[in-house]
């Protein structure tokens, strides 16, 4: 059982990661993002490639900063100019956004399926209940537990995570106070992609890398926004975690129905709670 609970805290730490970036974008530029799994699969085969080259943690890093660059360039030329356009047209825009990252990809990486290892640091296993758990799986755990801790304390103590907050339940009020909500928007933004990045990355050693690896985790993702709460990063990390264990026991048990797990369980955390699980900014 101690094993199960593990791989559902690690399918939640993933999700989290990916999730709370789908939440700082939605938050500020009131943007739904149908290209952000594009953006976690981007991330995952340039930390596979640099990886290759210079071993994983440079991977990790040069993805994070590769795709904090491709979101400020998305927040001017696309999120800007859509973020007052009727929803419809952003759903279409993002999703031929999604559609052009992966035939990019596919020209450039081709669509074999790639795999990655763990870096040697993290390769080995522990022993636990008799069983052998992955050590790279807790560490995946241990950096969405720091991504978590890193944004809270951002968002409670810092001046700019201050704006973002206020910025995400009222952007027009906060404007009237001084505050650049453009300049924040795109910094929000471009933080939101680099959580992505970051998320493809610790992800490729654990799953196989293809073009379209970004669209099944991509429905999780919105899950998870929608059940947490639009705009809440508290709700964001409470229910990654809850999708992450309901998804994981349903792969155990009911592997035919898994994938529809964690849509009945937003269906009727909304019946119960229409807002979600935490409201917005909190």
């Amino acid at each position: 059982m101690l094993i199960q609970l593990l791989n559902g805290l690690v399918y939640g730490g993933l999700l989290y990661v990916l999730s709370v970036g789908l939440v700082l974008i939605f938050g500020l530029r009131r943007v739904v993002n149908f290209a952000h799994g594009s953006l976690y699969m981007l991330g995952a085969y340039i930390g596979y490639t640099v990886a290759s080259l210079g071993g994983f943690w440079l991977g990790l890093v040069v993805s994070v900063f590769a795709l904090t660059v491709l979101g400020a360039l998305l927040d001017r030329f696309v999120f800007r100019p859509l973020q007052d356009e009727d929803p419809i047209v952003t759903m279409l825009v993002t999703f031929g956004l999604l559609l052009v990252l992966e035939d990019a990809v596919r020209t450039v990486w081709g669509k074999d399926f790639l795999t990655m290892a763990p870096p040697p640091s993290l390769s080995g296993v522990l022993l636990l209940t008799g069983t052998n758990f992955p050590v790279y799986r807790l560490a995946v755990i241990g950096i969405a537990i720091l991504v978590a801790i890193g944004l809270s304390l951002w968002l409670r103590l810092s001046r700019v995570g201050l704006y973002v907050r206020a910025s995400s339940v009222d952007p027009v009020t906060t404007g009237m106070q001084g505050v650049d909500t453009e300049r924040l928007s795109a910094t929000v933004v471009a933080i939101g992609a680099g959580l992505a990045g970051l998320s493809g990355t610790i992800s490729a050693p654990l799953v196989a890398l293809a073009p379209s690896m970004g669209g099944s985790i991509l429905i999780d993702s919105f899950v998870v926004v929608v059940t947490g709460g639009l705009g809440s990063f508290t709700g964001a990390f409470i229910a990654a975690m809850l999708i992450g264990q309901v998804h994981n026991w349903g792969v155990v048990f009911v592997p035919s129905a898994a994938p529809m797990i964690p849509l009945v369980l937003m269906v009727l955390v909304l019946i119960w709670r229409p807002s979600g699980l935490v409201r917005a900014g909190a």
